[in-house]
């Protein structure tokens, strides 16, 4: 069992029920997944941008990423219906466990003057959405290896009902909010 799953049952819960007042566990707000995408404008130019792409979401989070295609055309990007113009992963359990852990704990804080993340990119109904600027913060890429800088969406799906529950649960988790 992954460390943080385990701080969720033991810290975590009761430290919700007691704030928010739930009367059973079932009420309790949990991760339900954690969707990383990457979207790619060089990728019409280049096709092995996507490649270059699902590799390094690939070591960052231990799964086989999917390819996304354009669901529309639209002349003034060049884009055609069906080109694949990105990648994306979504995580669940362990792994969406460890990667919120790695994040949290190695990968944020080797950002370039750090000084936490945004509190405001909660959607109202308990999601919460970063953006990350480039790839090299994760320990797992390598920079001699990669051939160009990207940026990914991170999305933290919960199912907390209102954006408080979902702070809360995420600071919690470790989540290094700017205060």
């Amino acid at each position: 069992m992954s460390r943080l799953k385990d701080k969720y049952t033991k810290e975590i819960a009761p430290a919700l029920m007691e704030k928010f007042g739930y009367k059973s566990v079932m009420e309790l707000p949990k991760l339900d997944k954690v969707v990383i995408n990457v979207g790619l404008g060089e990728a019409k130019d280049n096709p092995k941008a996507v490649e270059a792409a699902c590799s390094d979401i690939a070591a960052i989070t231990g799964q086989k990423p999917i390819v996304t295609k354009a669901r529309k055309s639209v002349a003034n990007f060049k884009l055609r219906e069906g080109m694949n113009i990105g990648c994306k992963v979504t995580l669940r359990a362990e792994r969406m466990y460890e990667f919120v852990d790695r994040l949290f704990n190695v990968a944020l804080p080797r950002v370039r003057d750090f000084r936490g993340i945004n509190p405001n990119g909660f959607d109202g109904r308990g999601n919460y959405s970063l953006g990350v600027r480039e790839q090299l913060i994760f320990p797992e890429i390598d920079y001699d290896k990669i051939d160009k800088i990207r940026g990914m969406d991170i999305n933290f799906v919960t199912t907390a009902k209102t954006d408080e529950e979902a702070r809360e649960l995420l600071k919690l988790m470790g989540a290094p909010f700017r205060s």
